[in-house]
């Protein structure tokens, strides 16, 4: 069955080159060393004080090889004109790992909601129930055997490796918020689920939104429970805020993290509650026909139909957490802890 969205753009940009999708609006990839393989960043055209430069709108994974792309990018397009300011939609490492670098290297202001900036220094400091070490318990809690044990030791603390020390300030930028950006309005949407405050950009002047990982033409973004939130309903938050989207008008150039650039935002939206709509109704069969109750552990194969590495299984096994808790939340599952510490689920009682 064809799909009911349009691509305008057949091809990504090459390494260290741009695409102009719109009118000041440039759209530029770098490579992500994992299975979700690349990332889009933006390159807006802006102003400041009378001096012409630009906006960045997220900065991809710290490593050397993407510094050097973004090297190439500013001799390519920059011409010495300066970044007034990076704008991070969330703090996840492939968005937020170089921005520490980017704000040393233009003393420009980081740009970020308050909840993804104050998350990044916790999950950088092992701080306010953020480490590897608890993200470990809660798994263990949901009923992973020890067979990824050693993956999860060889993996160590993912966001230090992928994320330079973000500077100590900050711009916050809020729901509703209008931010002026190269002389046109961009309102920030603020979406909850996939992150803690994700912020996404809009412009209808250009008819343009940056979506970031809330709003993805091909798969659904990771919707997880966390070890600092262990009882979160993150998939009832996402699927309430991708409802924001359908305010936006059906020819929205939807400009995502991941994927291709498309139009048909409203029939995305349709398309991902339906998709979360089908899953869950087979964790609830699931459940109903299990001869015992069923950890999320247990379930990752009803979620997920193909073989995880043990860096997807973490991501998985946040994804059908969140699954159960939606169903529990609806009155759709029971949930009690078992004599060896672990949470299990079933059907209503």
């Amino acid at each position: 069955m064809p799909s009911p969205l349009q691509f305008p753009f057949a091809e990504p940009p090459a390494a260290g080159t741009t695409i102009e999708v719109a009118p000041g609006v440039r759209w530029l990839r770098m490579a992500l060393p994992f299975a979700l393989d690349h990332i889009n960043l933006w390159l807006l055209d802006d102003e400041k004080d009378g001096v012409t430069g630009f906006t960045i709108v997220d900065c991809g994974l710290s490593n050397d090889a993407t510094r050097a792309n973004w090297e190439k990018v500013f001799a390519a397009h920059l011409g010495g004109r300066p970044v007034h300011r990076l704008i991070v939609t969330h703090y996840h490492p492939d968005h937020a790992g170089n921005a520490g670098w980017l704000v040393d290297r233009f003393r420009c202001p980081l740009w970020m909601t308050q909840g993804e900036y104050l998350t990044a220094h916790a999950v950088m400091d092992n701080a306010a129930g953020y480490s590897p070490e608890a993200a470990i318990v809660l798994y263990k809690a949901n009923g992973m055997d020890t067979s990824h044990d050693e993956g999860l030791a060889k993996r160590g603390h993912f966001y230090r490796k992928s994320v330079l020390p973000l500077p100590n300030q900050y711009r916050r930028i809020l729901d509703k918020e209008t931010l002026s950006i190269g002389g046109r309005k961009w309102r920030v949407i603020v979406g909850n689920g996939h992150a803690p405050e994700h912020a996404s950009l809009y412009c209808a002047d250009l008819g343009v939104c940056i979506s970031g990982d809330m709003l993805l033409p091909k798969i659904s973004t990771n919707v997880s429970v966390w070890s600092v939130d262990p009882d979160g309903d993150p998939l009832g938050q996402f699927l309430d805020s991708i409802r924001d989207y359908l305010e936006l008008p059906a020819d929205t150039l939807v400009l995502p993290s991941h994927g291709l650039p498309f139009r048909g935002a409203h029939e995305r939206v349709a398309a991902l509650e339906g998709h979360h709509a089908d899953r869950l109704a087979e964790l609830e069969q699931s459940l109903a026909t299990a001869k015992a109750p069923l950890a999320a552990f247990d379930v990752l194969e009803v979620l997920f139909r193909r073989k995880l590495d043990t860096h997807q299984t973490t991501f998985a096994m946040g994804e059908a957490i969140a699954h159960l808790h939606y169903l529990l939340n609806a009155g759709r599952a029971s949930r009690k802890v078992g004599a060896d510490g672990v949470v299990r689920y079933a059907a209503p009682e």
